[in-house]
């Protein structure tokens, strides 16, 4: 078990032993499917069920080997989480924020999110790695839960500024066509979202906020940005569209809120009243 001070030292120190491990979907049979098998190591296991026709190829779209990616490096961490002390953790939903909230002592109380970003190396024409990553990685949602830090969105487990600590594990590889396993040269990154973030959205049609796509800057956590308040400021100014269905909840959220707030004033002022008479 590590015995890193910090939540970033020490998942940084967790995930530099992650290793990619899936080869394929498994076929359960195939035509050339021979009983029973004898299996003498993994190795003996990956070369005799590719041999008979019972791993198949993953995924080349990069949304698909990306989802693939991060279910196995979160398997991973939690795997780690359970071995330690002191760390309590919940799954985050597909599509909500976070992937992984951590809470517990053993990082002093208060909650953290980790959010997992797979991205695959761009290449050259000649299929050489060119330093940056295919595209943009997404940071945050830049519409919802991180413009309106205070409030509940859904999918999430609580508002976004109640975070002790965000933190993202970047899961940088290079597709191989000719594998199985299509994952090479993988590397792990962990690194605030403020520190790799760039001035640009990663997708013209969706409300997401980008990164910088130079690989050494994200390891090194060289960004668009000098500090975190700088980069709150002028993501939290940006005109990002707001759908109807954005703004209905948008709404619904502040009604709850101006609500709840009533309701702790009105408890407060009649405590008041009862302790004067």
């Amino acid at each position: 078990m590590t015995g890193a001070d910090t939540i970033e030292e020490w998942l940084r120190e967790v995930c530099s032993q992650y290793k990619f491990n899936v080869r394929g979907v498994l076929q359960t049979d195939s035509p050339g499917a021979e009983w029973p098998i004898t299996i003498t190591g993994p190795q003996d296991l990956e070369e005799k069920l590719a041999t008979r026709g019972h791993l198949l190829p993953l995924p080349k779209e990069p949304a698909s080997l990306a989802n693939i990616i991060e279910v196995s490096i979160i398997d991973f961490i939690i795997s780690a989480i359970t071995g330690a002390g002191g760390i309590a953790f919940q799954r985050g939903s597909e599509r909500g924020y976070p992937d992984l909230e951590v809470s517990g002592p053993r990082f002093g109380g208060g909650h953290h999110a980790i959010d997992i970003k797979a991205a695959r190396r761009a290449v050259t024409a000649s299929g050489v790695p060119n330093g940056r990553t295919q595209s943009r990685i997404t940071l945050y949602t830049g519409n919802t839960y991180f413009k309106w830090p205070a409030l509940h969105w859904p999918g999430t487990f609580r508002p976004f500024g109640d975070y002790e600590t965000h933190l993202d594990v970047l899961v940088i590889y290079t597709l191989n066509e000719a594998s199985a396993w299509r994952v090479d040269d993988l590397e792990v990154i962990v690194q605030e979202p403020w520190r790799i973030a760039s001035k640009k959205r990663s997708s013209t049609t969706r409300e997401y906020i980008g990164a910088v796509d130079s690989i050494a800057a994200l390891r090194e956590g060289r960004g668009e940005f000098d500090t975190p308040e700088e980069f709150y400021r002028f993501w939290r100014a940006f005109q990002f569209k707001i759908s109807a269905q954005v703004s209905n909840q948008l709404n619904k959220l502040m009604t709850a809120q101006q609500a709840e707030l009533d309701r702790l004033r009105g408890a407060a002022q009649g405590g008041s009243g009862s302790l004067q008479g």
